[in-house]
C-alpha cells in the first residue's frame, strides 16, 4: 500500500490506517472514478465503479460511513463492481463541508449534525436516477451502508419502493427525534418497502443489544428482515483499515450480503 493512499484517501480523523489489514481492490476490468450526479438542487459528487463490459447491471447504492466517501467506501464499490454490479457512492455531506480534511471526530460530527435526513434520501434518489440512465438495471436495485450509512440504509428502505433489498452495517437504530432527524430505524420498521439484513457487533459500545433486540422483535411479524449479530465483534468490524476490523466476521458478513442480494434479485 502506498503512502499516498494512507495519507490522502482517508479522512484525517480515521488515521492511523492499519496497513496490514487494508484491502485494496484494483480497477482492472472496471470503469471506476468520480462522477457528477444531476440534481435539481445542484450536482452531487460521487464515486462509481462498474464492469467495463456493456449491458444493464444491477445497482448498489453504497452509503458512506461518517468519514465520507473515502478509500474504504470506494474499495467496497470496486469489490461489488468486480462481481457485476454498478456501484455508486454519492457524497452525502457535500453541501456542508469536506470531512476528509478534519482531524477530529467531533469536528466531523458537527458537520454531520447539519445534514437533514430528507435531503440525504433525496440525494440517494438522484443517485438512483443517475444509475438508471447510465447502465443500471431499474429492476435490480440494492443498497448497503456502513455506520452513519447503516442508519440511512434502514430509512431508505422505508422510503424507496424500487429497492429489492438492503444491507445495513452497524447503524444506529434509535434516538431522540430532532428537526433534521425526526425518525430513526426503529420508528420505520413497519414501513420497509424492501427486506433489510442488519449486520451488527455484539460488543458495539454505541449500539446496545437492547436496541438490536427491539428491532428483531419488531421485525418478526414483518417478513424476512432481521438483524444478525456477531457476538464478539465491535463497531466497524468490516472496516479493514481500522483496528476494529475482524476478518472472520467481516468475511462472513460480506458473504451474507452477497447471498441477500442474490436471493432478492428475482
Amino acid at each position: 500500500m502506498s503512502q499516498s493512499i494512507t495519507g490522502q484517501a482517508f479522512a484525517s480523523a480515521a488515521q492511523p490506517v492499519a496497513a496490514d489489514t487494508l484491502i485494496i481492490t484494483d480497477v482492472a476490468g472496471l470503469v471506476a472514478g468520480d462522477i457528477s450526479i444531476d440534481n435539481p438542487g445542484g450536482s452531487i459528487p460521487g464515486y462509481r465503479a462498474a464492469p467495463a463490459a456493456g449491458g444493464k447491471r444491477p445497482v448498489v447504492l453504497v452509503i458512506q460511513e461518517i468519514f465520507g466517501v473515502h478509500e474504504h467506501i470506494r474499495d467496497v464499490a470496486r469489490r461489488l463492481a468486480k462481481l457485476g454490479y454498478l456501484a455508486i457512492a454519492p457524497e452525502l455531506y457535500h453541501r456542508y463541508g469536506d470531512v476528509s480534511t478534519l482531524a477530529s471526530i467531533d469536528d466531523i460530527r458537527a458537520v454531520v449534525a447539519r445534514v437533514p435526513d430528507a435531503e440525504v434520501l433525496a440525494d440517494l434518489d438522484a443517485s438512483l436516477a443517475w444509475a438508471e440512465k447510465n447502465g443500471g438495471d431499474a429492476s435490480r436495485i440494492f443498497a448497503t451502508g456502513f455506520c452513519w450509512g447503516g442508519r440511512i440504509t434502514w430509512l431508505y428502505a422505508a422510503h424507496q419502493p424500487k429497492l429489492k433489498a438492503a444491507v445495513a452495517w452497524y447503524g444506529r437504530l434509535e434516538g431522540e427525534p430532532e428537526p433534521r432527524r425526526p425518525r430513526h430505524p426503529l420508528d420505520v420498521l413497519g414501513e420497509l418497502k424492501a427486506p433489510v439484513l442488519g449486520l451488527y457487533g455484539g460488543q458495539d459500545q454505541g449500539i446496545p443489544l437492547t436496541s438490536v433486540n427491539k428491532a428483531n422483535a419488531a421485525l418478526k411479524g414483518g417478513g424476512v428482515s432481521y438483524v444478525h449479530v456477531y457476538p464478539s465483534a465491535p463497531h466497524a468490524f468490516h472496516a479493514d483499515y481500522r483496528p476494529s476490523y475482524r476478518r472472520q466476521d467481516a468475511n462472513d458478513a460480506w458473504q451474507r450480503l452477497l447471498a441477500w442480494f442474490k436471493d432478492h434479485s428475482g
